[in-house]
């Protein structure tokens, strides 16, 4: 894969091009739904993807492809390099610094050597045996909407005519089940997952499918509440999306084009002195991690928000250009383009069990599901569809839903009243329990 990218740059180089850059994706996934024991789907792939960025002076065009061949590789050459010369200029357009480049590419653990060798007859039991526990947890257990299991491997290269050549390989598993909940002609349903990079790693498939069905028979009964406010604690699922929108906030397009609610905040308290938020793109074996971005920068430890303080931006070498900042190593490529991510982005962990934040709060509301978009990155106020237990004299008392939860970001952070200890990485984004001593819950 190398050898291709090194052969592709030289070409572009050859046709005009001052600069330039390009990656390379080759990735084969299998995947299983089980469905009340039967198998329903299961689908194997293998995809290649390539793209190439170009330069010519402070032009920059981009063209990708999934053909590999001889032949594609000079179209693509020549493509980009036509659409870099009538491409309008731009002063901060360009590659990072020679120097800035990493240096190794650290091993991190990311791919599981021998956990893809399972027979597929095997990782559909997997899928069977995690819906079969779902639907053997409890009798109002009725019907379900599948047991499914996953397997991805990947290998990404990159390179520039900087110099800098790298690649690593990655895996993935997860196992997921969404039971259906029935009692007095009610019908809901919840689910539950787990991913991880080994698969000797997965949780046990009957654990995963006993918490689904709990999760789903504890929605039965759900009402609505009268509109009010009060605390609202988020489940650590749903504190993780909070999270997001703090990091879209903070990244470098959504601040050059000043269309963030954090402009002009760096340095500034934000949020709670409880509240700190990291992305660690270093961590081994973890979701997100790589040994380097999208521009072949090291990947490092980035504390956004340091006891409540606003502390770093997230940035690439374009988007810090534009802001007058350094790049935080935070590309991605996105097709053919250069974009921002995260890599392990979390609220650290406080000192809190979970269940004394529960009762702590006399009368408000536990989110365990969280419906629709209304988030504005402008002006930071939130407003989501809620599914949820109502928490009386310290206890979780009933379902409800139909609600609504409000307020703004800005004012969410600064009442955070307690941050539990249950931080586990779930996915790329994670969060233990939150506690937000204030916010709109909007029902009957």
């Amino acid at each position: 894969m190398q050898d291709l990218l090194a052969d592709l740059l030289k070409q572009a180089t050859r046709r005009g091009a001052t600069a330039a850059d390009a990656f390379v994706v080759e990735d084969q996934s299998f995947s299983a739904q089980v469905r009340l024991g039967e198998v329903d789907t299961v689908k194997h792939a293998r995809e290649q993807h390539m793209a190439l960025r170009v330069f010519v002076g402070k032009s920059v065009a981009a063209a990708s492809t999934s053909d590999l061949s001889a032949e594609a590789m000079t179209r693509l050459v020549d493509e980009a390099v036509s659409l870099a010369r009538v491409t309008s200029p731009d002063e901060l357009a360009g590659l990072p610094e020679a120097s800035e480049l990493a240096r190794q590419v650290p091993d991190l653990g990311l791919r599981d050597p021998h956990g893809h060798d399972l027979p597929p007859e095997e990782k559909i039991e997997l899928a069977r045996r995690c819906e079969a526990a779902a639907l053997g947890a409890d009798a109002r257990i009725t019907n379900s909407e599948g047991g499914d299991f996953s397997d991805r491997r990947a290998r990404y290269a990159y390179a520039t005519s900087h110099g800098f050549s790298g690649a690593y390989e990655t895996s993935s598993f997860s196992l997921a089940v969404s039971p259906v909940a029935t009692e007095n002609g009610e019908m809901q349903r919840d689910s539950w997952y787990h991913v991880t990079r080994r698969r000797e790693r997965l949780d046990v498939p009957e654990e995963i499918g006993r918490i689904a069905a709990r999760r789903a028979v504890r929605r039965l009964g759900a009402r609505r509440v009268k509109t009010a406010e009060v605390p609202v604690i988020f489940d650590p699922e749903m504190a993780a999306t909070l999270v997001r929108h703090i990091a879209g906030a903070a990244s470098g397009p959504a601040l050059y084009r000043r269309a963030s609610f954090l402009v002009g905040k760096l340095g500034e308290r934000i949020a709670a002195p409880s509240v700190t938020i990291v992305d660690d793109g270093t961590i081994p074996g973890a979701l997100g991690s790589r040994p380097f971005d999208g521009e072949g920068l090291s990947v490092r430890r980035t504390v956004l928000v340091d006891q409540g303080v606003l502390r770093s931006y997230l940035l690439d070498t374009y988007t810090g250009r534009k802001l007058g900042l350094p790049s935080t190593h935070h590309a991605a490529r996105d097709g053919s383009g250069v974009s921002v991510s995260t890599t392990n982005l979390h609220l650290a962990a406080g000192d809190q069990e979970p269940a004394d934040l529960i009762r702590s709060v006399r009368n408000g509301l536990y989110v365990t599901e969280l419906i629709g978009f209304g988030v504005n990155g402008v002006t930071g106020d939130y407003s989501r569809g809620a599914v949820g237990l109502w928490i009386e004299n310290g206890e979780l008392a009933y379902p409800v839903e139909e609600i609504t939860v409000a307020g703004n970001l800005l004012d969410m952070l600064h009442g955070v009243e307690g941050v539990g200890n249950d931080l586990v990485f779930r996915d790329r984004t994670a969060a233990p329990t939150l506690l937000i001593g204030r916010m709109t819950v909007a029902g009957s």
